[in-house]
């Protein structure tokens, strides 16, 4: 017996079912990665000053941010593509969001 009453199986563990997602990835992921972009052109403009005063990280920040969230949907995309395939590796929370 675990410490909620239930009894534990030896041969096979079942993880307790996740929370249902109450945000969307993207309404979030989309406009942060749109944020960064813009960001990342607007410091395009102001490059002598970034240089002057050694602050190009922020150029460099800017770009990463877009890269690493268009990676990240990209891969929620998969996730969700192959939910809908029916892979039993994929994530199935993919599929309870609505775009």
């Amino acid at each position: 017996m675990t410490s909620s009453g239930l009894p534990v199986t030896p041969d096979r563990y079942l993880p307790p079912a996740l929370p249902r997602v109450r945000t969307g990835l993207w309404h979030i992921a989309v406009p942060v990665t749109v944020i960064w972009l813009v960001a990342f052109v607007v410091l395009l403009f102001f490059i002598p000053q970034l240089q002057a005063g050694d602050a190009m990280v922020w150029l460099w920040t800017c770009l990463a941010g877009f890269v690493l969230g268009i990676m990240g949907l990209s891969v929620y995309a998969w996730q969700r593509r192959a939910a809908r395939r029916g892979s039993r590796s994929a994530n199935q929370m993919a599929l309870d969001e609505s775009i």
